[in-house]
């Protein structure tokens, strides 16, 4: 494969193509819907040039073909994608101290094939998301699953890119346009051997198929900005994961957002997408509409973690009928399933066709009931049994973008949300020439006078505390940057080390920005020692500085998601660096234990304020305290040895590269952090496969 070696690790994969089904066919026109006739159809062939550009190569031809197997030769139809799953029980720890696990699955047993659409049904806190994380590997730590899930028969990885999962929450980068967060997406997602205008046309006809063709030039808008609906949101959250065509999509409230209309249509288009895809596709619906309902293929149908019935959809009104719970002639068939089930209004009396009047708590047991007799149960079982034994073809890594690819689309991204997004450095800057004037005013032109001395350490703490303070003021900007990565990282967009690299190169010509002009005034209006080689390392320090805080913050944004928490603990950890920096104490003077030994080593603070005192008072000479001694001066060496305590054995430039040493070990600390929280979820998987009791 074309594929770098150092791109995302996770997997990614394509089913095995074949002569008699080729992958991603339309027929007539260039959009997935359109019918226009006149023409030789849209296929894969024409919008992935390396099928006829590589000919050379057998067995290539965009997927990686299973050993023994020629693509366009000898190979079989594709079945698709058969997911099974049995006697699937998840619990969570029970919020008091000692008290009992709380079971939010009990003995959940199902499947769906290629071509369908399954819908999980159920009312609020059913266990609806529950399924579809347990089912998709993307269930959080502290929740403890187990059961038995294949793919084809087999335990496979679900999550981290063999297969695609549209989340509930629409994480989107509020200052894209629809058509940019596409764009973006296409050039990640797609293989680095398709030109870009390929990938372009791609993207627009995703775009155009979800009805988004009018709000292409959109920005998606969030707290800042207003922009376009949320349910467009929905469908530009759909649109990114429907790029690559997958082979099992998970589909978590896909019509939340949305009126009735243009549910009908978004699940129209999903569902022709899975016939014409041969794509396994399971959604957890609320309550969708009577039409919505009729294209679904399978129900599993949950009431308190259990399953009330599990089928055909069209089968569903037909059990609740012989259960004693006929549906009325005009009444939305979900409508009357969810009213049934309903286990939030238990004492609600529901009517029964036998002339009996139930409350929704024995409904639901006697549903329950009814579906574990033979003629249900039994034939889902034997379905199980049937698609455990069914070859499928093999997990495959797609061809994806080459790493450098990756990184340049990353950070260009990156740069242009930073630029748009005020709260990201603009109104920083703002603060920052607002602190720069304030303290070039108020310590203007300092002179060389003995208490200049004291004044000029003034200067450079606050100088150092306040700038690298503000620097929390972006943190709302860069959780909501976290929570787009998080996303797709997990769907196997990119990597780890991409999106480290990436936000570090785009962020720095902000930083130095940030750096450079509030710097500016307040070194000249101070008078701190003239000179451009001083006033440059006065601008590289204090930039150094801004870039170690983002780096300490990006790993607060991942231990801490919330933003006024993470703004807190943010501004404790920087105020205990900032007591232990040497200058409200000097280090002789600080208590050994602790807040020397390691706190005042580990202090970005002191390397800062060290580094600035060496270029301020190195070269100075300046009068004494003429209380003391008259017509004596004392030079800036003596300052900072007697006066300050300052570590003279390195030089200034040293402290500079201790600065960018500890950004470097922030930001591999960061990089740890996700990684590790990344092997977390496998290991809890494989731990998991137990059988229920």
């Amino acid at each position: 494969m074309a594929a770098d070696a150092s791109s995302s690790p996770l997997p990614r994969w394509a089913p095995t193509p074949s002569p008699s089904r080729p992958l991603w066919r339309w027929g007539g026109g260039g959009t997935p819907d359109a019918q226009t006739g006149g023409g030789d159809g849209w296929s894969l062939g024409r919008m992935f040039p390396w099928q006829r550009r590589r000919p050379a190569v057998a067995g290539f031809d965009g997927v990686e073909v299973a050993p023994g197997r020629r693509a366009g030769t000898d190979a079989v139809d594709d079945p698709g994608v058969f997911l099974t799953w049995e006697d699937v029980c998840v619990t969570v720890a029970g919020g008091a101290y000692g008290a009992q696990p709380v079971s939010i699955l009990s003995g959940i047993s199902g499947h769906a094939g290629p071509g369908e659409v399954l819908a999980i049904m159920g009312p609020s806190g059913c266990g609806k998301t529950t399924l579809l994380d347990t089912l998709a590997g993307r269930l959080g730590p502290g929740v403890k699953e187990s059961g038995l899930i294949l793919i084809n028969g087999q335990r496979e990885k679900l999550a981290f890119g063999t297969s695609a999962y549209v989340t509930q929450d629409n994480v989107l980068m509020s200052t894209m346009s629809v058509r940019e967060a596409v764009y973006y997406s296409a050039q990640l997602q797609l293989p680095g051997t398709m030109p870009v205008a390929e990938k372009r046309a791609h993207a627009d006809g995703v775009v155009r198929d979800m009805g988004l063709g009018d709000a292409m030039d959109t920005r998606i808008g969030g707290r800042m900005t207003k922009g376009i609906s949320g349910g467009q949101r929905k469908r530009v959250t759909i649109c990114i994961e429907m790029l690559t065509r997958p082979r099992l999509l998970f589909l978590d409230e896909p019509t939340s957002g949305l009126d009735s209309a243009a549910s009908y249509h978004v699940m129209r288009h999903i569902t022709r997408i899975a016939a014409r895809e041969n794509m396994t596709i399971v959604a957890a619906v609320h309550q969708p509409s009577g039409d919505v309902f009729d294209l679904f293929h399978g129900l599993c149908l949950l009431s308190n973690g259990r399953t009330v019935f599990f089928g055909a959809a069209s089968d569903a009104t037909q059990f609740f009928a012989q259960s004693g719970f006929p549906c009325p002639q005009l009444r939305n068939p979900s409508d009357h399933f969810l009213r049934i089930i309903n286990k939030d209004f238990d004492e609600e009396v529901v009517e029964s066709s036998k002339a009996r009047r139930k409350t929704t708590a024995e409904a639901i047991d006697i549903l329950t009931d009814a579906y574990q007799s033979p003629a249900y149960s039994e034939k889902t079982m034997n379905r199980i049994a049937e698609m455990k034994v069914t070859g499928g073809a093999p997990f495959r890594k797609r061809e994806q973008a080459r790493f450098s690819t990756k990184l340049f689309v990353l950070t260009r991204r990156s740069f242009v949300n930073m630029h748009r997004d005020i709260g990201y450095y603009w109104l920083r800057l703002g603060v920052y020439l607002g602190i720069g004037i304030c303290l070039g005013t108020i310590f203007y032109q300092l002179g060389h006078s003995y208490s200049s001395i004291q004044s000029r350490c003034e200067t450079i703490m606050y100088t150092t505390a306040l700038l690298t303070f503000m620097a929390t003021g972006g943190f709302p900007s860069f959780v909501e940057d976290v929570k787009v990565f998080r996303r797709e990282r997990l769907s196997g967009h990119y990597g780890v080390a991409e999106y480290v690299i990436s936000n570090t190169l785009s962020a720095t010509p902000y930083l130095a920005v940030l750096a450079v002009i509030p710097g500016a005034m307040l070194y000249y209006l101070t008078g701190l020692t003239k000179g451009a080689a001083h006033f440059a390392y006065f601008v590289v320090d204090l930039c150094m500085c801004t870039m170690l805080v983002e780096s300490m913050m990006m790993i607060i944004a991942v231990i801490v998601p919330d933003f006024l928490m993470g703004i807190v603990v943010g501004s404790g950890v920087q105020a205990v660096m900032m007591l232990n920096s040497g200058f409200f104490r000097l280090p002789s003077e600080l208590p050994k234990p602790v807040w020397k030994y390691p706190c005042y080593y580990i202090s970005f603070h002191k390397y800062a304020v060290q580094g600035f005192y060496k270029n301020e008072f190195i070269g100075q000479t300046f009068p004494s305290d003429q209380l003391v001694e008259k017509n004596v001066t004392i030079s800036g060496l003596q300052v900072l040895q007697e006066k300050l305590e300052v570590e003279m054995g390195y030089s200034k430039w040293v402290n500079i590269a201790i600065l960018f040493g500890m950004m470097v070990v922030y930001r591999v600390i960061f990089f740890a952090i996700v990684k590790i929280a990344e092997e977390v979820r496998p290991k809890q998987r494989r731990m998991g496969w137990k059988w229920c009791k």
